[in-house]
């Protein structure tokens, strides 16, 4: 009896020295962030010492009561260099062909998800951007500097002993990855030559309230006390919150089209404040880019099984309500007004040029590559001139007719707000405005219906953004 208690208490000792454990997110073939200091961490029996050994570093650190450890390497200058990077405890982890570059997140719902599988299918389609045939790009993805990584929501939350759910930018595991953010990374590895990791962590039809940790709403004093719909924490809790705090260079977001049936406005705003402060909160810097995408044009209001009744104003209303985030630190937004072929398909097909126009806010902004052309023009400011108003934009340079035609989709008002379409002539780079009926113009609206697909470019190619000049 002895001999078999001695036994017994053995075999516990033995159970009790758990592996050393590291998130799903850690593995082969995966991009680590440049130039910051990089957070590993993961589990291990209370009280074990863990070393981390990755380019000349030897990171050593103690497992907590709870068995959670986490060190942080000094920052990595940008490589290609397939190096080991190994995690030490009772067991040994050894990661393959790691990289050193760029790492973004990249969120939302169907837009987002949207496949590479998806895009091949594209049919028919129009040359928009810079690349000559983007509908193929699976028939020749291969290149090794470009790296994803596809959540699953069901399994990131589980530790993983293959690490195997990094993968090169090619064959099946590109067929099933986004589009949107496979094409950034392809347009920020062009253009600064440094491996480029992406994350694709969404799910089709989310509203923006899953992706924000319940907790979350209760520190916006917008919230608080208030009842949330819409099922908090439901895709944050298993897709993102297993992310961190993973070191990245910022946030990607695709969303909106399931909050915009419900017709939200400023309410939607404080959610996108919601959610973009507390990921920058669970990454630990408050400082990560977040850039997104505003709405394409779609028929809301014709829908079928509305929740809310909605306008042909109610896009409109909507895009301004993600326009307003633009007033926080960090932020920036795309136009999409030009890249939907049917308007009663929410999910236009160009999605290599979202992820290009992605990326060009991301070069301008983040990598402060001033001379890259990120935005379309923006309302500036207007003049009344003898029964007409001046419109003065920023990013004007060489302001033109997308298509040759006559400008669209602007409309004047009196002091009445009766809007009604307005002519509308390019004036160096400014835009007059007139309409016989309209003697003493007040106000301007610009693209201001779910329908309308304005032509009004700068010579980079972007479309200019949505306004009117009086905001309620």
């Amino acid at each position: 009896m002895r001999y078999l208690v001695l036994l017994l208490v053995l075999l516990l000792h033995v159970t009790a020295q758990a592996d050393v454990v590291l998130p799903r997110i850690w593995g082969h073939h995966m991009v680590l962030q440049r130039e910051k200091p990089v957070v590993v961490w993961g589990q291990a029996s209370p009280g074990e010492a863990v070393t981390v050994r990755f380019a000349d570093q030897n990171e050593r650190t103690t497992a907590d009561a709870s068995g959670y450890w986490k060190l942080s390497l000094k920052p990595l200058a940008a490589s290609g260099q397939a190096r080991d990077l190994t995690i030490q405890g009772t067991n040994t982890i050894v990661l393959k062909d790691v990289l050193v570059g760029e790492v973004w997140l990249c969120s939302g719902q169907s837009n987002m998800e949207f496949t590479m599988r998806k895009n091949s299918k594209v049919k028919p389609w129009k040359q928009i951007g810079e690349w000559p045939d983007p509908v193929n790009e699976l028939e020749w993805a291969d290149n090794p500097e470009i790296r994803i990584f596809l959540v699953n929501r069901k399994t990131l939350p589980k530790p993983d002993s293959t690490h195997a759910g990094w993968n090169m930018a090619k064959d099946s595991a590109l067929r099933s990855f986004s589009a949107p953010a496979y094409f950034f990374a392809k347009k920020l590895q062009q253009e600064l030559g440094v491996p480029v990791g992406v994350i694709a962590s969404a799910v089709p039809g989310s509203r923006i309230e899953p992706w924000i940790a319940e907790r979350a709403f209760q520190e916006n004093a917008y919230f608080r006390n208030q009842k949330i719909e819409g099922e908090p924490g439901k895709f944050y809790e298993p897709m993102i919150r297993p992310l961190a705090p993973l070191t990245l260079r910022g946030f990607l977001w695709y969303q909106g089209e399931s909050n915009c049936f419900l017709n939200e406005t400023e309410s939607y705003t404080q959610k996108m404040k919601t959610l973009m402060d507390s990921w920058r909160k669970a990454f630990g810097d408050q400082d990560l880019p977040f850039y997104y995408v505003q709405l394409a044009p779609f028929t809301y209001s014709e829908s079928k099984g509305n929740k809310a009744p909605l306008t042909k104003a109610s896009l409109p209303e909507f895009r301004e309500a993600q326009e307003k985030i633009l007033q926080l630190p960090h932020t920036g937004m795309i136009i999409t007004t030009d890249l939907a072929d049917s308007l009663t398909d929410i999910h236009p097909p160009y999605k290599w040029e979202i992820g290009r126009r992605l990326a060009l806010v991301a070069l301008h902004e983040t990598y402060q590559k001033k001379d890259v052309a990120y935005t379309g023009p923006i309302f500036q400011k207007l003049k009344k001139k003898k029964g007409t108003l001046q419109l003065y934009f920023e990013h004007a340079e060489g302001l033109m007719s997308q298509d040759g035609k006559p400008l669209r989709d602007f409309e004047i008002a009196g002091k009445d707000q009766v809007f009604v379409p307005a002519q509308a002539v390019i004036q160096g780079n400014t835009v007059v405005v007139s309409a016989p009926q309209i003697k003493n113009p007040e106000a301007v609206r610009f693209g201001w219906y779910e329908r309308a697909q304005p032509n009004l470019f700068n010579q980079a190619g972007l479309p200019a953004r949505p306004f009117r000049t009086r905001w309620p």
